[in-house]
């Protein structure tokens, strides 16, 4: 059996920094999962429907304490989880998302087809996911500027401010929304200071960049970006040093998997959610969240089926 803690001096956890501390990374809290690797299920865990109430039941049921999600706003201002711009790929609808009301959005259905009878494969509204479990955490990825105002007012009415983290590309959007939050919340640097602690990290620029990335809480990267490798025990140590944790994404391969996590990195985004929980198991971190029986994930399909249900009668937010 691999060993379950990571090897000397391979980091661990970054270190909560001089702003106030938020509680979203329970990996630096006191608790179980303090001092561990947090794993992502990557829009749920069925990649055939992806971020539906479905795909993120059965990541729940598999024990995931944290889902990552993309959010877009519909025609009507209702936030949707919803990773694309258009429909096409995912849906048996057409057109753009933001387009379409939520009374149009909430028929269509997500994966092969077939499936228009099944609920579980709906579109999810943010606050019927946000609000499904109190214990699960969302990593919520702002796919558009509209977006920010209902996301912060959904976050605010459920005071869920522990349990969700901002992510994005844009720095500026990012920025905008956690300012607008009346207690602190986590979140993940864009792409431009990403860039800055990948490229002018090397040159001995740590301290300068750490100002860069001072209201952040980590950053979230591909093992590699084009040709150039990003993850690598130099990049871990700046980030750590900086007092920033590192979570990568989309890691699908159990050899990857267990080389990453024997390198240090501080969580693990997935679209092979049995993977991962194979792979934490085997090094004695799994489950993070108390992993449902049989019946226990029978009974929750069968609610999500009349929620969804509910939500399709009512066709609005």
């Amino acid at each position: 059996m691999r060993r379950g803690r990571r090897r000397a001096g391979a980091g661990g956890p970054a270190r909560r920094r001089r702003r106030c501390p938020v509680r979203y990374l329970l990996n630096t809290e006191p608790g179980p999962l303090q001092g561990r690797v947090l794993a992502f299920a990557h829009r749920g865990a069925d990649p055939t429907r992806e971020n539906t109430m479905g795909a993120f039941r059965r990541a729940v049921a598999l024990g995931y304490r944290y889902l990552e999600i993309d959010v877009r706003t519909a025609a009507c201002g209702t936030l949707v989880v919803f990773h694309d711009e258009s429909l096409d790929r995912v849906t048996d609808g057409s057109g753009k998302l933001r387009e379409k009301t939520w009374d149009e959005l909430s028929r269509l259905r997500v994966g092969p087809a077939g499936r228009a009878g099944d609920a579980d494969a709906r579109l999810v509204r943010f606050e019927d996911l946000l609000t499904a479990w109190d214990d699960v955490h969302l990593n919520v990825d702002l796919k558009d500027a509209e977006s920010v105002a209902e996301f912060v007012r959904i976050v605010e009415e459920h005071q869920a401010h522990d349990r969700v983290l901002v992510a994005s590309f844009h720095d500026a959007r990012r920025r905008r929304t956690v300012q607008r939050f009346t207690r602190p919340v986590a979140s993940s640097a864009g792409w431009a200071s990403t860039a800055l602690f990948v490229f002018l990290g090397p040159l001995g620029l740590t301290r300068a960049l750490a100002g860069r990335a001072a209201d952040v809480d980590c950053l979230q990267v591909p093992v590699k970006q084009g040709p150039v490798r990003v993850v690598t025990p130099g990049f871990l140590r700046r980030c750590h040093r900086a007092g920033l944790q590192v979570h990568v994404w989309v890691v699908d391969d159990p050899v990857e998997m267990h080389r990453l996590l024997d390198m240090g990195v501080d969580g693990l985004m997935t679209d092979d959610a049995e993977a991962l929980a194979a792979v934490m198991r085997e090094r004695s971190l799994w489950p993070q969240r108390g992993a449902e029986t049989p019946e226990d994930a029978a009974e929750d399909a069968e609610d999500a089926a009349e929620d969804a249900g509910e939500a399709g009668d009512v066709g609005g937010p």
